[in-house]
Protein backbone atom coordinates (compact mmCIF):
# COMPACT_ATOMS: atom_id res chain seq x y z
CA UNK A 1 0.00 0.00 0.00
CA UNK A 2 1.32 3.29 -0.84
CA UNK A 3 1.45 5.99 1.84
CA UNK A 4 -0.99 8.57 2.04
CA UNK A 5 0.28 11.58 0.49
CA UNK A 6 -0.82 15.20 1.89
CA UNK A 7 -1.80 16.27 -1.78
CA UNK A 8 -4.64 13.78 -1.93
CA UNK A 9 -7.73 15.59 -2.11
CA UNK A 10 -9.98 14.48 0.82
CA UNK A 11 -13.50 15.32 1.58
CA UNK A 12 -13.47 15.85 5.47
CA UNK A 13 -13.48 19.86 6.62
CA UNK A 14 -11.23 20.53 9.18
CA UNK A 15 -10.10 23.88 11.35
CA UNK A 16 -6.34 24.46 12.95
CA UNK A 17 -3.69 27.03 13.27
CA UNK A 18 -0.87 26.98 10.93
CA UNK A 19 2.22 29.60 9.89
CA UNK A 20 1.55 30.74 6.42
CA UNK A 21 5.42 32.51 6.05
CA UNK A 22 8.66 32.51 7.97
CA UNK A 23 6.97 35.27 10.68
CA UNK A 24 6.25 32.17 12.05
CA UNK A 25 2.63 33.30 13.54
CA UNK A 26 0.32 30.83 13.97
CA UNK A 27 -3.46 31.89 12.39
CA UNK A 28 -6.74 30.52 11.49
CA UNK A 29 -6.57 27.50 9.01
CA UNK A 30 -9.19 25.85 7.05
CA UNK A 31 -8.29 22.16 5.51
CA UNK A 32 -9.35 19.27 4.55
CA UNK A 33 -8.44 15.66 5.20
CA UNK A 34 -9.33 12.33 4.01
CA UNK A 35 -12.20 10.33 5.29
CA UNK A 36 -11.21 6.87 7.40
CA UNK A 37 -10.03 4.21 5.30
CA UNK A 38 -10.05 0.51 5.79
CA UNK A 39 -6.84 0.31 7.33
CA UNK A 40 -7.32 3.67 9.34
CA UNK A 41 -8.01 4.72 12.78
CA UNK A 42 -10.00 8.20 13.51
CA UNK A 43 -9.86 9.52 16.82
CA UNK A 44 -10.51 13.23 18.46
CA UNK A 45 -7.34 14.63 19.63
CA UNK A 46 -7.42 15.70 23.31
CA UNK A 47 -3.90 17.30 23.60
CA UNK A 48 -1.31 17.95 21.94
CA UNK A 49 2.64 18.84 22.57
CA UNK A 50 4.91 21.43 21.12
CA UNK A 51 8.57 21.69 21.35
CA UNK A 52 11.19 23.56 19.80
CA UNK A 53 11.46 21.83 16.82
CA UNK A 54 7.91 23.37 15.80
CA UNK A 55 9.66 26.62 17.15
CA UNK A 56 12.16 26.05 15.05
CA UNK A 57 10.26 24.65 11.93
CA UNK A 58 7.74 27.40 11.99
CA UNK A 59 10.46 29.87 11.42
CA UNK A 60 11.81 27.80 8.99
CA UNK A 61 15.17 27.92 10.58
CA UNK A 62 16.03 24.61 8.69
CA UNK A 63 15.57 25.89 5.02
CA UNK A 64 12.78 22.75 4.89
CA UNK A 65 9.71 23.98 6.10
CA UNK A 66 6.69 23.73 3.87
CA UNK A 67 4.01 26.36 4.62
CA UNK A 68 1.37 26.44 6.13
CA UNK A 69 3.24 25.12 8.73
CA UNK A 70 0.88 22.99 11.32
CA UNK A 71 2.50 22.44 15.15
CA UNK A 72 2.36 19.42 16.75
CA UNK A 73 3.76 15.81 16.63
CA UNK A 74 3.00 14.43 20.09
CA UNK A 75 -0.80 13.92 19.78
CA UNK A 76 -2.95 11.72 22.17
CA UNK A 77 -6.48 11.53 22.30
CA UNK A 78 -10.14 8.82 22.25
CA UNK A 79 -10.59 6.89 19.07
CA UNK A 80 -14.06 7.83 17.33
CA UNK A 81 -13.70 5.44 14.36
CA UNK A 82 -11.75 2.16 12.76
CA UNK A 83 -11.37 1.36 9.55
CA UNK A 84 -13.11 -2.63 8.57
CA UNK A 85 -9.46 -4.37 8.41
CA UNK A 86 -8.39 -2.73 11.85
CA UNK A 87 -8.24 -5.51 14.74
CA UNK A 88 -6.00 -4.01 17.43
CA UNK A 89 -8.07 -1.10 18.32
CA UNK A 90 -11.88 0.24 19.17
CA UNK A 91 -13.67 3.12 19.79
CA UNK A 92 -13.06 4.51 22.99
CA UNK A 93 -9.78 3.41 23.12
CA UNK A 94 -6.88 6.10 23.76
CA UNK A 95 -4.07 6.23 21.74
CA UNK A 96 -0.90 7.99 20.04
CA UNK A 97 0.51 9.46 17.38
CA UNK A 98 4.08 10.50 17.19
CA UNK A 99 5.81 12.70 14.39
CA UNK A 100 4.69 10.54 11.27
CA UNK A 101 1.17 8.94 10.29
CA UNK A 102 2.66 6.81 7.32
CA UNK A 103 5.79 5.65 4.92
CA UNK A 104 6.03 3.69 1.73
CA UNK A 105 6.52 0.38 4.27
CA UNK A 106 8.75 -0.76 1.22
CA UNK A 107 12.08 0.61 1.61
CA UNK A 108 14.73 -1.66 2.95
CA UNK A 109 14.29 0.83 6.20
CA UNK A 110 10.68 0.38 6.82
CA UNK A 111 11.16 -3.69 6.17
CA UNK A 112 14.03 -3.10 9.32
CA UNK A 113 11.29 -1.43 11.90
CA UNK A 114 12.92 1.87 11.45
CA UNK A 115 10.24 3.54 9.33
CA UNK A 116 11.52 6.71 11.46
CA UNK A 117 13.80 7.48 8.16
CA UNK A 118 11.97 6.54 5.43
CA UNK A 119 12.47 9.17 2.94
CA UNK A 120 8.36 9.07 1.99
CA UNK A 121 7.24 9.07 5.25
CA UNK A 122 4.36 11.42 6.15
CA UNK A 123 4.89 14.56 8.80
CA UNK A 124 2.07 14.52 11.24
CA UNK A 125 0.30 18.10 12.00
CA UNK A 126 -1.55 18.33 15.56
CA UNK A 127 -5.06 18.19 14.13
CA UNK A 128 -4.28 15.48 12.11
CA UNK A 129 -7.00 12.75 13.22
CA UNK A 130 -6.66 9.98 11.08
CA UNK A 131 -3.64 8.16 11.06
CA UNK A 132 -2.81 4.57 9.13
CA UNK A 133 -3.03 1.91 12.22
CA UNK A 134 0.36 1.11 11.86
CA UNK A 135 1.54 4.13 13.34
CA UNK A 136 -1.05 4.58 16.25
CA UNK A 137 0.17 3.46 19.72
CA UNK A 138 -2.04 2.13 22.36
CA UNK A 139 -2.27 4.56 24.98
CA UNK A 140 -1.84 2.57 29.01
CA UNK A 141 -4.65 3.05 30.87
CA UNK A 142 -2.46 4.89 33.70
CA UNK A 143 -0.90 6.90 32.02
CA UNK A 144 -1.76 10.52 31.94
CA UNK A 145 -2.46 12.22 28.67
CA UNK A 146 -1.91 15.60 29.20
CA UNK A 147 2.01 15.42 30.98
CA UNK A 148 1.99 12.34 28.72
CA UNK A 149 2.32 13.64 25.42
CA UNK A 150 5.69 15.14 25.07
CA UNK A 151 6.81 10.86 25.50
CA UNK A 152 5.61 10.76 21.86
CA UNK A 153 8.45 13.24 21.16
CA UNK A 154 10.85 13.71 23.81
CA UNK A 155 10.33 10.49 25.34
CA UNK A 156 10.95 8.49 22.44
CA UNK A 157 13.69 10.37 21.28
CA UNK A 158 15.97 9.49 24.76
CA UNK A 159 14.40 6.50 24.81
CA UNK A 160 15.26 4.77 21.40
CA UNK A 161 18.93 5.66 21.38
CA UNK A 162 20.15 4.41 25.17
CA UNK A 163 17.97 1.30 23.72
CA UNK A 164 20.00 0.88 20.80
CA UNK A 165 23.37 2.00 22.10
CA UNK A 166 23.15 -0.69 25.11
CA UNK A 167 22.48 2.12 28.06
CA UNK A 168 19.47 0.39 29.49
CA UNK A 169 21.55 -1.81 32.22
CA UNK A 170 22.24 -0.82 35.42
CA UNK A 171 25.62 0.42 36.32
CA UNK A 172 26.10 2.20 32.91
CA UNK A 173 27.52 5.70 33.31
CA UNK A 174 25.74 8.07 31.57
CA UNK A 175 25.87 11.81 30.54
CA UNK A 176 23.22 13.77 29.66
CA UNK A 177 23.88 17.62 28.47
CA UNK A 178 20.92 19.74 29.09
CA UNK A 179 18.39 19.84 31.60
CA UNK A 180 15.53 20.81 29.79
CA UNK A 181 12.40 18.85 27.33
CA UNK A 182 14.71 16.43 26.26
CA UNK A 183 17.04 16.12 29.38
CA UNK A 184 14.48 15.82 32.29
CA UNK A 185 12.98 13.14 30.45
CA UNK A 186 16.44 11.22 29.27
CA UNK A 187 17.42 11.66 33.07
CA UNK A 188 14.24 10.04 34.51
CA UNK A 189 14.55 7.13 31.73
CA UNK A 190 18.11 6.76 32.18
CA UNK A 191 17.16 6.36 35.85
CA UNK A 192 14.53 4.04 35.56
CA UNK A 193 16.67 2.00 33.77
CA UNK A 194 18.96 1.83 36.60
CA UNK A 195 21.89 3.73 35.12
CA UNK A 196 24.44 6.77 37.14
CA UNK A 197 23.41 9.72 35.45
CA UNK A 198 25.73 12.53 34.95
CA UNK A 199 23.79 16.08 34.12
CA UNK A 200 26.29 18.38 31.79
CA UNK A 201 25.22 21.97 32.08
CA UNK A 202 26.35 25.14 31.66
CA UNK A 203 24.66 26.51 34.40
CA UNK A 204 25.42 26.15 38.05
CA UNK A 205 21.62 27.29 38.98
CA UNK A 206 20.44 24.15 37.85
CA UNK A 207 22.52 21.74 40.08
CA UNK A 208 20.33 21.90 43.13
CA UNK A 209 17.26 20.80 40.91
CA UNK A 210 18.94 18.27 39.26
CA UNK A 211 20.24 16.87 42.59
CA UNK A 212 17.45 17.30 44.43
CA UNK A 213 14.42 16.97 42.03
CA UNK A 214 15.44 14.52 39.65
CA UNK A 215 17.74 12.63 41.61
CA UNK A 216 20.93 12.68 39.96
CA UNK A 217 24.55 11.25 40.82
CA UNK A 218 26.25 14.11 39.58
CA UNK A 219 26.60 17.76 38.25
CA UNK A 220 28.89 19.18 35.82
CA UNK A 221 28.98 22.54 35.36
CA UNK A 222 30.60 22.65 31.10
CA UNK A 223 32.56 25.85 31.54
CA UNK A 224 34.28 24.64 35.07
CA UNK A 225 37.92 22.90 33.67
CA UNK A 226 38.51 22.03 37.19
CA UNK A 227 35.59 19.86 37.26
CA UNK A 228 35.08 18.62 33.86
CA UNK A 229 38.34 17.55 33.89
CA UNK A 230 38.38 15.72 37.34
CA UNK A 231 35.75 14.09 35.52
CA UNK A 232 37.61 12.71 32.45
CA UNK A 233 37.33 9.33 31.29
CA UNK A 234 34.21 8.38 33.89
CA UNK A 235 31.14 8.37 31.66
CA UNK A 236 30.42 5.55 29.28
CA UNK A 237 27.83 7.30 27.21
CA UNK A 238 26.96 10.46 26.73
CA UNK A 239 23.32 11.96 25.49
CA UNK A 240 23.73 15.64 24.03
CA UNK A 241 20.32 17.38 23.73
CA UNK A 242 20.89 21.18 23.63
CA UNK A 243 19.60 22.52 20.39
CA UNK A 244 22.62 24.97 19.67
CA UNK A 245 25.76 24.64 18.65
CA UNK A 246 28.57 24.29 21.49
CA UNK A 247 32.26 22.35 22.00
CA UNK A 248 31.94 19.07 21.56
CA UNK A 249 35.60 18.35 22.26
CA UNK A 250 35.15 18.58 25.96
CA UNK A 251 32.32 15.47 26.00
CA UNK A 252 34.19 13.51 24.29
CA UNK A 253 37.14 13.91 27.12
CA UNK A 254 34.71 12.91 29.84
CA UNK A 255 33.94 9.49 27.87
CA UNK A 256 35.50 6.15 28.40
CA UNK A 257 37.36 4.26 25.04
CA UNK A 258 34.82 3.13 23.18
CA UNK A 259 32.66 5.77 24.67
CA UNK A 260 29.46 7.05 22.64
CA UNK A 261 28.48 10.79 22.28
CA UNK A 262 24.61 10.88 20.70
CA UNK A 263 23.87 14.11 19.31
CA UNK A 264 19.73 13.87 19.61
CA UNK A 265 19.39 18.35 19.72
CA UNK A 266 19.20 19.60 16.23
CA UNK A 267 21.97 23.01 15.98
CA UNK A 268 20.92 24.79 13.26
CA UNK A 269 24.34 25.34 12.36
CA UNK A 270 27.28 22.13 11.65
CA UNK A 271 29.70 21.03 14.91
CA UNK A 272 33.40 21.17 14.72
CA UNK A 273 35.73 18.06 16.58
CA UNK A 274 39.25 17.44 16.20
CA UNK A 275 39.82 14.10 14.40
CA UNK A 276 42.28 13.60 17.66
CA UNK A 277 38.89 13.48 20.44
CA UNK A 278 37.48 10.75 17.98
CA UNK A 279 40.78 8.72 17.66
CA UNK A 280 41.96 8.90 21.27
CA UNK A 281 39.73 6.03 22.58
CA UNK A 282 37.92 5.23 19.69
CA UNK A 283 35.43 7.08 20.98
CA UNK A 284 32.15 6.92 18.17
CA UNK A 285 30.03 10.27 17.32
CA UNK A 286 25.98 9.09 16.65
CA UNK A 287 23.10 11.25 16.09
CA UNK A 288 19.38 9.49 16.75
CA UNK A 289 16.54 10.86 15.86
CA UNK A 290 13.17 9.97 17.68
CA UNK A 291 12.25 5.97 16.91
CA UNK A 292 10.22 3.08 15.55
CA UNK A 293 6.69 2.54 16.07
CA UNK A 294 7.70 -0.85 17.43
CA UNK A 295 10.06 1.20 20.07
CA UNK A 296 7.52 3.94 20.39
CA UNK A 297 4.90 1.46 22.05
CA UNK A 298 7.43 -0.51 24.19
CA UNK A 299 8.57 3.38 25.26
CA UNK A 300 5.02 4.30 26.70
CA UNK A 301 4.58 0.76 28.08
CA UNK A 302 7.66 1.71 30.02
CA UNK A 303 6.73 4.76 30.74
CA UNK A 304 3.64 4.04 32.41
CA UNK A 305 5.35 1.31 34.39
CA UNK A 306 7.94 3.37 35.66
CA UNK A 307 6.01 6.55 36.24
CA UNK A 308 7.55 8.60 33.70
CA UNK A 309 5.75 11.41 32.37
CA UNK A 310 7.36 14.94 31.05
CA UNK A 311 6.52 18.45 33.28
CA UNK A 312 4.37 20.22 31.66
CA UNK A 313 2.34 23.13 31.51
CA UNK A 314 -0.82 22.88 29.91
CA UNK A 315 -2.15 25.69 27.75
CA UNK A 316 -5.39 26.91 25.69
CA UNK A 317 -4.53 26.71 21.43
CA UNK A 318 -5.06 30.57 21.82
CA UNK A 319 -1.93 30.69 23.98
CA UNK A 320 0.08 29.00 21.23
CA UNK A 321 1.99 32.05 19.35
CA UNK A 322 3.01 33.21 23.08
CA UNK A 323 3.96 29.82 23.74
CA UNK A 324 6.64 29.54 20.48
CA UNK A 325 8.21 33.04 21.46
CA UNK A 326 8.22 31.61 25.09
CA UNK A 327 10.37 28.84 24.19
CA UNK A 328 12.64 30.56 21.95
CA UNK A 329 13.57 32.50 25.12
CA UNK A 330 14.15 28.73 26.66
CA UNK A 331 11.06 30.21 29.65
CA UNK A 332 9.07 26.92 30.16
CA UNK A 333 9.98 23.93 32.32
CA UNK A 334 9.83 21.34 30.59
CA UNK A 335 7.15 21.41 27.77
CA UNK A 336 4.06 23.08 26.70
CA UNK A 337 1.33 20.84 26.26
CA UNK A 338 -1.96 22.06 24.32
CA UNK A 339 -5.10 21.07 25.70
CA UNK A 340 -6.98 20.56 22.57
CA UNK A 341 -9.99 18.92 23.22
CA UNK A 342 -11.48 21.91 25.72
CA UNK A 343 -10.28 25.10 23.42
CA UNK A 344 -9.88 24.23 19.65
CA UNK A 345 -13.33 26.20 18.73
CA UNK A 346 -13.96 25.47 14.91
CA UNK A 347 -14.72 28.69 12.76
Amino acid sequence: MAAVSQNDVYPVKAFGLAARDSSGVFTPFNFSRRATGEHDVQFKVLYCGVCNFDNEMRRNKFGMTKFPYVFGHEIVGVVTEVGCKVQKFKTGDKVGVSFIIDTCRECETCKNELEMYCKKAVATDGFFETSNKNFVVLWPENLPLDSGAPLLCSGITVYSPMRRYGLDKPGIQVGIVGLGGLGHLAIRFAKAFGANVTVISSSLKKKEEALDKFGVDSFLVSNHSEEMEAANGTLDAILDTLPMVHPLDPLFSLLKPLGKLIIIGAPETPFEVAAPSLLQGGKILAGSAAGSMKETQEMVDFAAKHNIVADVEVIPIDYVNTAMDRIEKSDVKYRFVIDIGNTLKSN
